[in-house]
């Protein structure tokens, strides 16, 4: 489990069009979001990154940079971009399972073809939302078993406005005894 204000796990993927995604040399000024999904055979990863490429550059406004990764390799990962018309995000591919598993986000192994007809890979990563700092702590983190009822963007945005206002502190980071 990800610990608030602890550092994150390294990452490191290529995107589709910006070259080299390394999280430990990230440059921003109060960090990136990072949204891991299931992958292009998920229509509801696909409604939730549009939400998500519309949202960015209010993430931008606010010094947070963004990131979309799945397990998918370059060509789904650029058909998933394709289809949602993405504008503003940046695609990582080829997130291997065990650094998935590093992020606490949950696998799943295939069910054959979605609703929409496209094959699930024999292993993927379910959904992750986080936020990590320029220090590469976490700030955010919400981890998911299945692809329903997820974080909303909007509200992320909001909660940072608050949280640059009041310099709110990540929550959620005491691990001793209870």
């Amino acid at each position: 489990m990800l610990t608030p204000r602890q550092k994150t796990p390294d990452l490191n993927v290529e995107t589709l069009d910006h070259g080299s995604f390394d999280l430990a040399s990230e440059k921003s000024e109060r960090g990136v979001v990072i949204c891991f999904y299931r992958g292009l055979h998920c229509p509801i990863c696909a409604n939730y990154l549009t939400e998500f490429d519309k949202r960015a550059p209010d993430f931008a406004e606010r010094g947070v940079t963004s990131l979309a990764l799945s397990t998918d390799g370059e060509e789904r990962t650029r058909a998933m971009a394709d289809k949602i018309e993405a504008r503003n995000l940046r695609f990582g591919y080829d997130l291997s399972l065990s650094k998935a598993r590093e992020w606490g986000l949950y696998i799943s192994t295939s069910r054959g073809k979605t609703s929409i007809g496209i094959e699930e890979p024999a292993l993927f990563a379910e959904p992750g939302l986080f936020m990590v700092t320029p220090e590469q702590t976490l700030y955010y983190g919400s981890v998911q078993t299945m692809p329903f009822v997820r974080p909303h963007f909007s509200e992320l945005v909001a909660a940072l406005d608050f949280a640059i206002e009041k310099n709110y502190p990540a929550r959620g980071e005491y691990t001793g005894a209870v």
